[in-house]
């Protein structure tokens, strides 16, 4: 029986990095994937594949805007959906196999399988051809993941009726997708498609899309994929999902009654994510699963048997890749014996859209809901000469700060590149510092960044230069 200081069950980022820490601190480490590539949803089906068809899908949408830049283009321009889609596999090909080579470069032992406790030291990896090869560790990670959620009423046939892993291969562009759920797969999805040119409606049974998140930037995102043609019903509870040959009925009721009906010929059901434990047989090892399906852990991401942990989204708290990775770090080096720590209040939420959608810290409601007394100062992209220049009009930057001391609670933003923009917010709260410490801070002109300085400036006595 081999046998190994760490074993990790599951590859995605928080799995993948874990091991990789792991090894550096000089354990003997196995990483166990029931898949046949690494990179788990994020890689393979979720981030990178997701971002790689809004990249393209952006570049369509660009290019209808190339007059307004003296670029005159002869012939019709189209979308061959089939390439583009193979691009994406591409990518996700390219990226996962950056992973086995990550685990190869590190001495990783990678064991394709399923696998499912033993006991508390003893996990089985059930193999393709039939085989099962049971192992051993002195600390076990849990990093299994999450699957798409659904709703009790709707077959998902994986056709018409589909997830997000399904939208991603879709072989042809829908004329009307609806899509149910107005979270960030929802949306992101829907842009992809509403630029190659489908009808797209989202349902959302919250008052707002994107509800996780500031609503000054739910109302903005409204504002402007409503302007590119997006429809959308909010307050909207689904009553049933039907699909009668090539169409698919969807139903829906306010909050006065009122029932909507929407035929579409594919719906994208985006209800969010659960955490998945199937098969897991985390009972044989005596680890406690929640009522929601999550694995319990403390503060130190260390289930009820003390060797064995968790991370990811199998575990409370945001379903984000990057918080995956962090928390994967951090078990690594509490086995080790150090003293890391996460503020789970600076990891960052990103919505990939065009304009991107980014945000660290509290939101206004959660400041009132609290009594925080504070200020707020937004500067808005439209005047920016770096916006102006590329025709990234859209969006603002919002500052909110503590009004006696000053200090950054929370930075939300929406606007172009402001995916990479929130990374300054990120240190910025990480070090305490203040909307006038911002202020202060020489930032590149012309640059979208420059919204940054200028929000901070808006929250210090709103004295912003450029508007």
């Amino acid at each position: 029986m081999s046998s190994f200081d760490v074993i990790i069950i599951g590859s995605g980022p928080g799995g993948y990095v874990s091991a990789i820490r792991c090894a550096q601190l000089g354990f003997n480490t196995a990483i166990i994937e029931k898949y046949s590539t690494l990179g788990g949803t994020c890689l393979n089906v979720g981030c990178i594949p997701s971002k790689a068809m809004l990249a393209s899908s952006h570049h369509y949408a660009e290019i209808k805007h190339f007059a307004d830049h003296g670029i005159e283009l002869t012939g019709e321009v189209k979308v061959n959906l089939e390439k583009m889609v193979a691009r994406k596999q591409a990518v996700v090909d390219q990226t996962s196999g950056g992973v086995k080579y990550l685990m190869d470069k590190n001495k990783i032992t990678v064991l394709e399988g399923t696998g499912s406790f033993v006991d508390a030291t003893h996990v089985a990896v059930a193999k393709a051809d039939g085989t099962t090869e049971t192992i051993e560790a002195k600390n076990i990670i849990i990093a299994t993941g999450s699957k798409p959620s659904s709703l009790p009423f709707i077959t998902i046939d994986k056709e018409r009726i589909i997830t997000s892993t399904e939208a991603l291969k879709l072989p042809e562009v829908p004329k009307h997708l609806v899509i149910i759920g107005g979270g960030v797969i929802g949306i992101e999805l829907g842009q992809v498609y509403l630029r190659l040119g489908a009808q797209v409606s989202v349902v959302e049974y919250m008052d707002r899309i994107i509800p996780g998140m500031d609503s000054s930037l739910s109302k903005e995102l409204t504002k402007v994929l409503k302007k590119q043609g997006m429809k959308f019903y909010v307050s909207h509870k689904v009553k049933s999902v039907e699909r009668a040959g090539d169409v698919v009925t969807v139903q829906a009721e306010n909050a006065k009654g009122e029932t909507i009906t929407l035929e579409g010929d594919y719906a994208l059901v985006s209800v969010g994510r659960r955490p998945y434990t199937d098969g897991l047989n985390a009972d044989k090892a005596g680890v406690k699963i929640s009522d929601r399906g999550q694995v319990e852990v403390n503060d130190h991401l260390q289930t009820n048997v003390p060797n064995i942990y968790a991370i990811g989204d199998v575990v409370r708290g945001a379903m984000l890749a990057h918080k995956a990775e962090e928390e994967g770090t951090m078990v690594a080096e509490l086995i080790a014996g150090q003293k890391p720590h996460i503020d789970y209040n600076l990891i960052p939420g990103v919505v990939y859209t065009w304009p991107e959608v980014a945000a660290v810290g509290q939101t206004e409601e959660q400041l009132k809901e609290a009594g925080i007394a504070y200020k707020s100062g937004s500067f808005p992209f439209k005047a920016l000469g770096r916006a102006r220049a590329s025709a990234d009009l859209d969006g603002f930057v919002k500052i909110l700060a503590d009004a006696k001391t000053d200090e950054v609670l929370g930075v939300h933003m929406i606007g172009a590149r402001t995916a990479d923009l929130i990374a300054e917010a990120v240190v910025a709260m990480e070090f305490k510092a203040s909307a006038e410490d911002i202020s202060r801070m020489s930032h590149a002109h012309p640059t979208f960044a420059e919204a940054v300085k200028e929000a901070a400036l808006a929250a210090t006595d709103n004295r912003a230069l450029h508007v």
